[in-house]
């Protein structure tokens, strides 16, 4: 595998431990996850959020510079998606989006652990439904939409 790649995970939360995610990045809300998001020096950043504030910044700095203008505030104008991101959260290690593969693989490892399950997160149940990871391979990722 090409050694340059860096990685990047994201969770797929419940609509409770979402709200929780959005007060508090570092995960307080959520004891085990917090944990592991301390071990690592990460924190988790809301997709939406993201995305609202790329749309936002693209408004204030003149929307010629974004490329994906146009089509992320298509995206958080769409109820749909605005529900599927609201519940979508980038994992960031050290402030960076993306990183080593040792170090998304530990993560992930020790994520997996935490989805379904229950009773053991602090007052919310674990709330992590799904666990993924990407690489910046372009051949691995969707494209850019063309507009």
């Amino acid at each position: 595998m090409d050694s340059t790649l860096k990685f990047q995970l994201r969770l797929t939360v419940s609509p409770e431990l979402a709200g929780a995610l959005r007060a508090d990045s570092s995960g307080a809300a959520h004891v085990p996850l917090q944990r592991i998001l301390h071990r690592h020096n990460a924190t988790v950043i809301c997709q939406y959020d993201a995305f609202a504030d790329y749309v936002s910044e693209a408004e204030r700095l003149g929307i010629e510079k974004y490329p994906l203008y146009q089509w992320t505030r298509e995206t958080i104008e769409n109820p749909e998606k605005k529900a599927k991101y609201l519940r979508s959260f980038t994992v960031y290690v050290n402030g960076e989006q993306i990183y080593d593969k040792q170090t998304a693989d530990a993560m992930e490892t020790e994520l997996l652990a935490l989805c379904g399950e229950s009773g053991a997160s602090g007052g919310i149940e674990s709330g992590i439904e799904r666990i993924s990871k990407f690489d910046t391979n372009p051949a691995n990722s969707s494209q850019p939409p063309s507009r």
